[in-house]
């Protein structure tokens, strides 16, 4: 049985799922996609599938911070979501590939600075 220190963090820490599709037939259009992804990747996010990243926080604060990132580099058109869920809803997904079940991403590592 999981200790109660063990199930608090597991809702505490939480996991920014960003998912978005974005036109692509202008040149300039084209750029917006290319910087808007180069920032995601920049800011610790990790590509889930093609047009989803997502990235681990360690706590409901540090995740809002990042929220508030991504809301500045959103592109002028396009289709953006944005989902904060818990460690624990994470978890619960079912990942396949094709009919055959594999696991989910880690927990991403954290810096921690004393």
């Amino acid at each position: 049985m999981k200790s109660y220190q063990e199930r608090i963090n597991a809702y505490r820490i939480m996991w920014i799922l960003v998912m978005y599709d974005l036109p692509m037939i202008t040149k300039k259009e084209k750029q917006h996609y290319t910087e808007f992804r180069k920032s995601m990747l920049n800011s610790g996010f990790a590509r889930f599938q093609f047009s989803m990243y997502l990235r681990h926080c360690s706590s409901r604060e540090n995740a809002d911070m990042h929220v508030e990132r991504v809301k500045k580099i959103l592109p002028p058109q396009g289709h953006i979501g944005i989902m904060t869920i818990t460690d624990k809803q994470f978890g619960m997904m079912e990942i396949f590939r094709s009919k055959a079940a594999i696991a989910g991403p880690g927990a991403g590592t954290q810096l921690a600075l004393f």
